[in-house]
């Protein structure tokens, strides 16, 4: 069986299509698997087993409509036995349709964008399955009905196989920024959209506590809004190290599970984090971990405590929910999860 999946972003969601991607490769009767990615997001298709046949288009491009019949052209030579749509927006189940099948995606109750459910065939969930990776794993498991629909499919964790080439780009980039393992801890300061974001001034703390504990704060950015805000914490924390440049996939992993631990929010590098192992803190203010957390014991989750929270808003007129969270709190998750990962008690 020749199958595609078509999950064009983004960094996060991508995370948790893992244990999804990881039940389809385990099926005997599943020869290929191929998957279709939006170019901006290839890089973290990187992590994927290598018998995974990626392809990608270029839909924020400079020519969208031109790239998508290209990729459309590909992709129905292949002639697929089965397609998955797992992002559930209009143009995803348009492309997964113009493949030459019928995808599975999501149903009405649950997809992004009602419309969607046209041009695919929708897969009924559980009541119980609230988790996106539950949500995945359940439309990848339609093709073959073997899950029950009076049970919930369980949560599973992501997980990334830590390869040689990510311990030896890790390796590289900490001699070339003069870093020791395990003595820093990663703050990534950045979230995709506005309310996802810690204030400055509780990163500012935290970076300040990490140099009393004796470690160095990496602060770590994606785009030159982030590397201002970078540059706004070190001024407070002077001992702070800002990354020199964006790492390519295999040097983020290396770097992050040589950290002594990683604090971040909802978003894609704090996904990573947790499907590598590495001991993390994620704060949580508009978005949910119960939607998108991950469920392990390297992992803990710092919620505002504001009564509004979550609303999953990108933007707000009474922002409180991030700034309620204390960088106590933060430095305290941190102390607790790498302590217990250190300690031996996995």
């Amino acid at each position: 069986m020749k199958l595609l999946v078509v999950k064009l972003s983004a960094f996060g969601d991508i995370v948790h299509s893992l244990p999804a991607l990881d039940d389809l490769l385990a099926r005997p009767e599943v020869e290929e698997v191929h998957w279709l990615v939006d170019r901006r997001y290839r890089f973290i298709t990187d992590v994927f087993p290598d018998k995974v046949i990626v392809h990608e288009v270029a839909l924020k491009g400079d020519h969208p409509l031109r790239s998508a019949w290209q990729a459309i052209r590909t992709l129905r030579k292949l002639d697929f036995d089965v397609v998955i749509d797992l992002q559930g927006l209009l143009k995803t189940g348009i492309l997964a349709r113009m493949t030459g099948k019928l995808p599975y995606g999501f149903d009405a109750s649950q997809t992004p964008e009602w419309p969607n459910h046209w041009f695919v065939r929708p897969v009924a969930f559980h009541p119980d399955e609230t988790h996106v990776v539950q949500v995945y794993r359940r439309i990848a498991a339609a093709p073959f009905a073997t899950a029950s629909d009076d049970k919930a499919i369980p949560y599973k964790d992501p997980r990334i196989e830590v390869t040689e080439k990510m311990r030896e780009a890790g390796a590289c980039t900490l001699a070339d920024w003069q870093l020791e393992p395990r003595h820093y801890v990663v703050l990534h300061l950045g979230g995709s959209y506005a309310t996802k974001r810690l204030p400055d001034a509780t990163w500012a703390a935290v970076a300040a506590g990490i140099l009393e504990r004796g470690l160095t704060p990496l602060l770590l950015w994606g785009n030159d809004d982030e590397r201002l805000t970078a540059e706004a914490i070190r001024a407070a924390a002077p001992e702070a190290v800002i990354a020199p440049a964006r790492l390519g996939t295999h040097a983020l992993c290396g770097l992050l599970t040589l950290s002594h631990a990683y604090i971040g929010v909802d978003t894609g590098v704090s996904h990573l984090a947790a499907a590598l192992e590495v001991p993390n803190v994620c704060a949580w203010g508009p978005t949910s971990p119960d939607r998108m957390g991950a469920i392990n014991h390297r992992t803990r989750h710092v919620l505002a405590g504001a009564e509004c929270s979550p609303c999953f808003q990108r933007s707000c007129n009474a922002f409180v929910c991030m700034p309620d969270i204390r960088p106590e709190a933060l430095l305290q998750a941190m102390e607790d999860v790498a302590t217990l990962t250190t300690g031996g008690s996995d």
